[in-house]
């Protein structure tokens, strides 16, 4: 047994985790090997509701997986500890998972890249199959003003709880997809929230002496102030007591003269709720000491009365000795009486994430067994007119994913640079389970047909970021080729290849706002599409592509990893993905 953890296994703890659940309450089911929680449908009130489907990385619990239930979530699809779950895990959730005689689907995502593309990606795939879905995004952190959160945004943190239950209770009382996502959107846009804590949390698996320079990290005395949940550093780090702490927090979370985090106005005259979130490692006794400093420092400060105050261990982060203050403005949701926010907050609920007690009628009654659906997949696609030569596009592909794997080592030590060192073997891995596929499959000339299976390959065997920019560009490619299909056979040109690629990009602009000069993939994505437009020559497609990634060498990042924890080394490397992806299509246009 390690000295930190009773469970050492990250996998084993997150799979028992989330058992457990089944165990306390008999009205969910357990969808082990997609890691969602989801509810009978003997144990809805109407099948006809929107459905609420959320998710994320493990590691928050009772945040997420402990939200399903009557009044709250309707699943909820779960990554790895402080890892998104993949979009085929979400696909799944929405295609299987859910009720099909829902009037829509609500999906609650936080703002951290992985979770807006996966959760993203799904989505773009269910819609192409007929489902009607709408997905809010939860930004509310003040930690990380405007400034230096730039194109990002604010984090999701625990005031996402609040936007869940806010919209929980309005698809349980049967409004519909429109409302509920119309109400989520304006519970984010009055909601600031703000973390602070004494050290990093400790992952299970991870060695003792990790954890012990872990727990030094800050030293005795200090307090970081806006620690992410996923042990991002904070914004300042001080050294003062409860009541100096709680004065800094809520100066920056109600500072209106505070132009880069000034979010939500208060007035006098406005309601509010709070929420006082444990991360997980603060002691009850401590929690309600912090809950007492907090309430007699709004009302003294800021003439601020909460109508509602929730705390506990809402939103956690694994053992973290921290907690997070959220404050919800009250706004009209424009539906009446019975549908306010105050009311929706105080509407029932069966999840036991929101410290509710399991009614004994739920306990007494029978679930029949319900057999795992499997059958044919539903991405396949109908055959197009859209024609291609299969030993051209198998030579080209070879000749792109060959690069690809003999540029894995430099992309590695660029990615060690300026990232967290892995993209390079995401690239290889994706590209080496292409390059199977083509061994051992024959390629069509229908080329939709044969996109989709590289597509299925992609979404498969890469994942993180980069996985899921590539899974949506292909998927939407895929969407914009059919668009443009003929009603006889057609041979596919550069000019027709150019369109798709121009819509595809136009496309990903939903998921990320990131664009040339921002030192990612785009760099060489864009130029690309935009020369292949231009001139219908590969060749000279693939040079802007390699000229954009070179010119990443010395950009700033406008987005990823590094806007919130820094980095060195970006004058002497290009973006990793960048270059990555100029290789492939260097060798792609070599192949041709």
């Amino acid at each position: 047994m390690s000295a930190k953890h009773f469970v050492v296994d990250p996998t084993s703890a997150v799979l028992s985790s989330l058992h457990s659940l089944t165990l306390t309450n008999p009205s969910l089911l357990f969808d082990e090997s997609n890691k969602i929680i989801y509810r009978h449908l003997s144990s809805l009130s109407s099948v006809r509701n929107v459905s609420l489907v959320s998710g994320g990385g493990s590691g928050h619990e009772p945040g997420f997986s402990a939200f399903v239930g009557n009044g709250l979530l309707t699943a909820c699809v779960c990554g790895t500890i402080f890892a998104s779950p993949s979009a085929e895990q979400i696909r799944k959730c929405l295609l299987h998972r859910l009720p099909a005689d829902s009037q829509g689907t609500l999906i609650i995502a936080t703002n951290y890249t992985g979770d807006v593309l996966n959760f993203g990606m799904a989505v773009e795939k269910a819609r192409a199959m007929g489902k009607k879905i709408a997905m809010v995004v939860v930004g509310d952190d003040v930690g990380v003003g405007r400034k230096k959160s730039g194109k990002v945004g604010r984090r999701g943190l625990s005031g996402t709880a609040l936007v869940i239950k806010i919209c929980g209770a309005l698809a349980e009382s049967g409004v519909g997809l429109e409302d509920c996502s119309r109400v989520g959107s304006l519970v984010v846009e009055n909601l600031v929230s703000l973390g602070a804590s004494l050290s990093r949390v400790h992952v299970p698996g991870r060695a003792v002496k990790e954890a012990k320079e872990e727990e030094e990290r800050l030293g005795p005395g200090l307090v970081e102030i806006g620690m992410g949940v996923h042990n991002e550093p904070g914004c300042e780090k001080v050294a003062t007591d409860l009541p100096g702490l709680v004065h800094k927090m809520l100066a920056q979370m109600l500072d209106i003269g505070d132009e880069d985090r000034a979010y939500v106005k208060l007035e006098t005259s406005d309601q509010t709720v709070l929420l006082v979130n444990n991360f997980g490692g603060v002691s009850n006794l401590e929690l309600g000491a912090i809950i007492t400093e907090v309430i007699v420092q709004l009302e003294r400060d800021y003439n601020v009365k909460p109508r509602r105050i929730i705390a506990g261990t809402i939103f956690g982060s694994l053992n973290g000795p921290g907690f997070g203050l959220s404050l919800l403005k009250l706004a009209d949701t424009g539906l009446g009486r019975g549908k306010s926010m105050l009311e929706l907050l105080d509407a029932p609920t069966e999840a036991t994430g929101w410290s509710a007690t399991i009614k004994c009628e739920t306990w007494e009654k029978r679930y029949e067994t319900i057999a795992e659906r499997t059958g044919v997949d539903e991405s396949e696609l109908k055959r197009s007119n859209l024609k291609i030569e299969p030993e051209v596009l198998e030579k080209a592909l070879k000749s792109g994913l060959g690069r690809i794997i003999a540029a894995e080592s430099e992309v590695t030590r660029f990615d060690s640079i300026v990232g967290d060192g892995d993209c390079g073997i995401g690239l290889k891995r994706g590209a080496e389970a292409i390059l199977d596929m083509l061994t051992n499959t024959d390629i069509s000339d229908d080329a939709i047909a044969s996109l989709e299976k590289i597509v299925q390959i992609v979404e498969t065997n890469m994942d993180g970021t980069s996985g899921a920019l590539y899974a949506i560009f292909l998927n939407s490619l895929t969407h914009s080729l059919r668009s443009l299909d003929n009603s006889s056979a057609t041979s596919i040109t550069p000019a027709i290849w150019a369109k798709a690629l121009a819509l595809s990009l136009e496309a990903m602009g939903k998921y990320t706002p990131a664009q040339p000069g921002d030192r990612t993939l785009m760099d060489a994505l864009y130029p690309f599409v935009k020369v292949l437009q231009k001139t219908s020559n590969v060749k000279e497609a693939a040079d802007a592509a390699k000229k954009g990634a070179d010119e990443t060498k010395g950009m700033k990042a406008s987005l990823g990893r590094s806007v919130y924890v820094g980095g060195k080394g970006y004058e002497e490397v290009p973006d990793p993905g960048a270059h990555g992806l100029s290789e492939f299509l260097t060798g792609l246009a070599e192949g041709l």
